[in-house]
């Protein structure tokens, strides 16, 4: 049985914090990086990552399942990255490159995308050490039959050198509309990209801040421990709370008969609207997600909002009603599909 995603549960600060994840970058020693690789070394990278996990002699080998990427459509990996599971990167180039994934969807290990092996572990709210133990338990599982590149002087050995020491990218999804909406948000994501910090969009590198959520993520992974990036990132992150929860403060001292009337507003589109586009959820999500976090709105809507944010994305429309929907359908069926999800409310 299938437990509840991560996005469709409250964890700590979750007013502000959508998601933390740690990602970590490992290659086997024995055969070059991906980008050199032959097709059968890549194949060999499979099979014998799969063997690590699924012929290990512990749980894991009964949670995982693997997925092969070259049996999935374009639209079923498409829907993989909009659940964040798998990277964008992973949806180009299928060959010798597949998907190891647990029951409960929070562990994800990407076979031969940038790396031999992208480890990621997602839990929902603020849950950096919890994603990083998981991260480091499963590691350790790879390990026993998998010998990775390392150097002594300078960690795990990667196919890009930003990530050259730990390998490991922590990040946290932060959601920041009174930020944004006091104009301080330019200001404020500056000063945390000069302290060695990323702030990208919803999917991560080279993608926008779709509803006022950020991706921050640490830059730095030579001369820190895991330990100390980790604790270094919660440090940031909770400066980020802390003015996001001071400017919804301002936000309704200033005029909460305004506020109400934009919240309400946005769902009652939401709820009432025939047609949807993405990008236009996206604001409304926003907008209805903030009414939640500051009394506004009914605070049983937050599972089910946070739900729709990734059920509502194109290639997830499309998996679910008909890969070979035009535009205005998938609007027309996004729609459809809000309206019944917010009826259960």
């Amino acid at each position: 049985m299938i437990m509840k995603r991560w996005y469709a549960v409250r964890g700590p600060e979750w007013d502000v914090i959508i998601s933390s994840r740690v990602r970590l970058a490992r290659n086997f020693s024995d055969i070059p990086f991906p980008s050199r690789m032959s097709r059968e070394q890549g194949e060999q990278v499979v099979q014998r990552s799969k063997d690590a996990i699924l012929n290990s002699n512990t749980v894991l080998s009964r949670e995982f399942e693997y997925i092969p990427m070259s049996s999935l459509s374009v639209v079923e990996r498409q829907a993989m990255v909009e659940q964040h599971l798998i990277s964008p990167a992973m949806v180009q180039n299928v060959n010798s490159r597949g998907l190891l994934i647990n029951k409960d969807q929070n562990i994800s290990i990407m076979i031969n995308e940038e790396d031999h092996i992208r480890l990621q572990c997602l839990f929902t709210g603020l849950q950096l050490d919890e994603a990083y133990d998981l991260a480091n338990k499963v590691d350790n599982v790879l390990e026993e039959r998998i010998e990775y590149a390392y150097h002594e002087q300078y960690g795990y050995l990667t196919s890009c050198p930003t990530n050259v020491g730990t390998g490991m990218r922590a990040s946290v999804m932060v959601h920041l509309p009174a930020v944004v909406m006091l104009g301080y948000a330019n200001n404020l994501l500056s000063a945390v990209s000069k302290m060695g910090i990323a702030v990208r969009g919803l999917y991560g590198e080279g993608t926008e801040a779709r509803g006022n959520m950020f991706q921050i993520s640490n830059q730095v992974t030579l001369g820190l421990s895991e330990e100390e990036t980790i604790e270094n990132l919660k440090g940031i992150v909770r400066q980020l709370v802390e003015q996001e929860r001071m400017a919804r403060k301002k936000l309704i001292s200033e005029n909460r008969s305004r506020l109400e009337d934009r919240f309400c507003r946005a769902y009652g589109i939401l709820a009432n609207a025939r047609i949807m586009s993405s990008e236009e959820f996206m604001k409304l999500f926003s907008d209805v997600r903030l009414g939640i976090n500051m009394g506004i709105l009914k605070e049983e809507l937050l599972e089910i909002i946070n739900e729709l944010m990734i059920i509502t994305q194109p290639a997830n429309i499309m998996k679910q009603f008909g890969q070979n929907l035009g535009p205005e359908e998938r609007d027309i069926k996004r729609a459809e599909l809000i309206r019944e999800k917010l009826k259960t409310i």
